[in-house]
């Protein structure tokens, strides 16, 4: 018997859909940094043929760009990294969902003070798992100085006047002339003082930068002598890319930043982002990410303890006297990022 040409046509349809909606499902999409360890190549490769789940990046320069590509695009991503200071943020506009993690075989050796950050749990509930944690510390060019200053305030000397360089963003700008204004990150009680601090810098100022590889070719081309950096990117330069880089943890303190893994609300293959992030936080992908390219510190205490235990990670980065002098981000409020935004917008105008 012959099927009417319209049910064949439903039929051949509803067949399509299927296939495309069986291949969406094993695909895994990642909002994501780049350059950033997740979207390594080789890392990806291994995770793809461990799992069978395909990897699809796409990528953001900012947190702020991170949650409007999540408000834009609803159903679109399957796993997107935070900032943990921006997650209750992202909870609050409903787009990240909690997240089993019984179904994640390496989360049990998480540190439990990340575990357990109030930035990550709510009510009970885990809406990011720590990945890794790192420092918005100084970084110097080599060829600048016969020996690692230990303050702040070589920035601000004139010996490197034009040869300064931070980055451009606002909240962590504002943070680092709280901790060289000798004030807590989280609770700047003096605006004035930073404002000040940061108004003399100015004139230091070579340029700004917003990637790791901004960074890395103004130091390759003798450009600079030292600038705020973030510690995995310098421990990258270092060992990845041969640079003349090392990091300083000044004895006035540094920024402390933890990101983390969340899968965001309507994800179409939460089974395949769970395999991710586990396969993120697991000592095996973190150790050949630290020997292949420099890497920050992980947040699964074992992945830490096989490292040699000279490395930086462990040695200067695990060292108690450095964890009294960094201080973490805590989420600010709207009404904040709208005044540092402004202030930061002020000083730049004064850099030539």
């Amino acid at each position: 018997m012959r099927m009417p040409r319209l049910t064949a046509f439903v039929t051949a349809t509803a067949v399509f859909v299927s296939a495309l909606a069986a291949q969406a499902a094993e695909e895994v999409h990642v909002l994501n940094w780049k350059g950033y360890g997740a979207d390594e190549p080789w890392a990806v490769a291994n995770f793809e043929k461990a799992t069978g789940f395909k990897v699809v990046n796409d990528f953001f320069n900012s947190e702020q760009e991170m949650l409007t590509k999540l408000r834009t695009n609803p159903g679109l991503y399957d796993v997107v990294m935070i900032n943990a200071a921006f997650n209750d943020q992202a909870m609050a506009g409903k787009l990240i969902q909690s997240i089993d993690v019984s179904k994640l075989s390496n989360y049990a050796d998480i540190a439990k003070d990340k575990a357990g950050s109030p930035m990550l749990n709510h009510d009970g509930k885990v809406y990011g798992v720590p990945w890794v944690w790192g420092l918005t510390a100084v970084a110097i060019n080599e060829k600048s100085f016969d020996k690692p200053p230990t303050s702040i305030a070589e920035m601000w000397d004139p010996a490197h006047k034009g040869r300064v360089i931070i980055r451009d963003d606002a909240v962590e700008a504002v943070q680092f002339g709280a901790i060289a204004s000798g004030q807590n990150i989280n609770d700047i009680k003096d605006m004035e003082a930073v404002k000040a601090k940061l108004t003399s810098l100015m004139p230091q100022i070579k340029t700004f930068w917003s990637s790791e590889n901004d960074w890395n070719q103004m130091v390759a081309s003798n450009q600079i002598d030292i600038g705020t950096y973030w510690s995995g990117s310098a421990d990258r330069a270092k060992t990845h890319f041969k640079l003349p880089v090392s990091l300083v943890i000044p004895q006035e303190g540094a920024v402390a930043w933890l990101d983390a893994f969340s899968i965001p609300v309507g994800s179409k293959n939460v089974a395949g982002a769970e395999a991710f992030i586990n396969y993120m936080i697991d000592p095996k992908f973190y150790v050949e990410w630290v020997t292949k390219v420099g890497a920050p510190v992980s947040a699964n205490t074992k992945a830490v303890e096989a490292l040699p235990e000279d490395a930086f990670n462990r040695k200067v980065m695990g060292n108690p006297e450095v964890a009294k002098r960094i201080q973490f981000q805590a989420p600010i409020t709207d009404e904040q990022r709208e005044k540092y935004l402004a202030l930061w917008q002020e000083l730049k105008v004064n850099v030539k």
